[in-house]
């Protein structure tokens, strides 16, 4: 199961109070207050973990507490801090105050984390209260009470290649071909309810992240289908490649179906159209794929390469050409 948006409620712990407390050793002839500071309570914090691939484990999980600060002790001793509660989330969440609707933090990097709901101060002990008019106090702070705010996650599956292009265009069969990655694969439209993530590697010391995004339809900018669900992970993908069917079922025509999906990815997101681009014709071991090849390359005047993932046709080129396009971006990124 694949979970990309959760709703959470965090509570922080309340600090503990402060205490009232005096000496009163049969040897101390004038013995002083003594009274401890209260324990902080404990944060709720959300760290971001590269082993963790989704918020599933959130789902049916809606209030995340921490626990209060202890009281104050005598003898001056300070109460236990509450202890902390810890949310791990997948690489690429971004997380947003669900009312204010700012965005607290993103979690791009491995070990990233924030507090998001701070544990109350501890109150203060009658010893603090102490001065050279008042030897003898009886006040102390009450603990201060912890955060509480509802937490909107939403991941962004972050990877360097982002498979695209409509259902049964082969996406899942290359991503399972080239990486140890194992999605769903069948004869049918929307096989992938998901992104799949897959690393890639190249000879023994290069290797990138590819990731299957789920079959895009015409109207997907506008929700049609699960238009948004898919189209969001596409954001951080650093590089597309653009899979078209050479043979269709359903008849419709593959330079259409290429332009209607640049089309969708323009209209959700201007950047996207712009993003470095792979055309690569699939299932090139059919009859149809050398025609539909030159009238793609025809129509938008750039380089189309032929892959079968089934004979491995075409693929050492694919993989060359994307290691050079993701060597172009880190280049021009110094």
């Amino acid at each position: 199961m694949f979970v990309d948006q959760v709703l959470i409620y965090c509570n922080a712990g309340d600090g503990g109070s402060g205490l009232c407390s005096f000496r009163r050793e049969s040897h101390v002839p004038r013995g002083g207050p003594n009274g401890g500071d209260g324990g902080r309570g404990g944060h709720v914090i959300i760290e971001a973990d590269e082993n963790v691939s989704s918020l599933v484990h959130l789902v049916g999980v809606r209030h995340w507490n921490s626990v209060p600060g202890s009281p104050g002790e005598p003898s001056l001793r300070s109460g236990r801090d509450g202890e902390d509660t810890l949310i791990r989330v997948p690489t690429g969440t971004i997380l947003r105050d669900a009312k204010r609707g700012h965005v607290l933090k993103d979690m791009v990097e491995h070990g990233d984390r924030v507090i998001v709901a701070k544990g109350g101060d501890g109150g203060k002990g009658n010893a603090r209260f102490m001065s050279s008019t008042n030897r003898a106090p009886r006040e102390f702070g009450p603990g201060e009470a912890g955060e509480h705010r509802d937490i909107s996650l939403e991941l962004k599956v972050i990877a360097d290649v982002g498979l695209i292009g409509k259902p049964n265009a082969g996406k899942s069969t290359l991503l399972s071909r080239l990486s140890r990655a194992t999605p769903e694969i069948a004869n049918y439209p929307f096989t992938t309810k998901f992104p799949n993530l897959g690393i890639v590697r190249v000879g023994h010391e290069r290797q990138f992240v590819m990731a299957d995004i789920p079959g895009l339809i015409e109207g997907a900018h506008a929700g049609v289908g699960l238009g948004h669900e898919f189209l969001r992970h596409v954001e951080r993908t650093k590089v597309l490649v653009h899979l078209i069917e050479p043979a269709p079922d359903d008849q419709s025509d593959p330079v259409d179906n290429y332009l209607q999906i640049r089309e969708e990815l323009r209209l959700y997101d201007e950047s996207l159209a712009k993003r470095p681009e792979l055309v690569v014709i699939t299932k090139c071991e059919l009859t149809d794929s050398d025609a539909a090849s030159e009238l793609l390359e025809e129509r938008i005047g750039r380089t189309v390469l032929k892959i079968s993932s089934i004979t491995g046709k075409g693929l050492p080129q694919l993989l060359q050409a994307t290691i050079r396009l993701l060597d172009q971006l880190a280049e021009s990124e110094h």
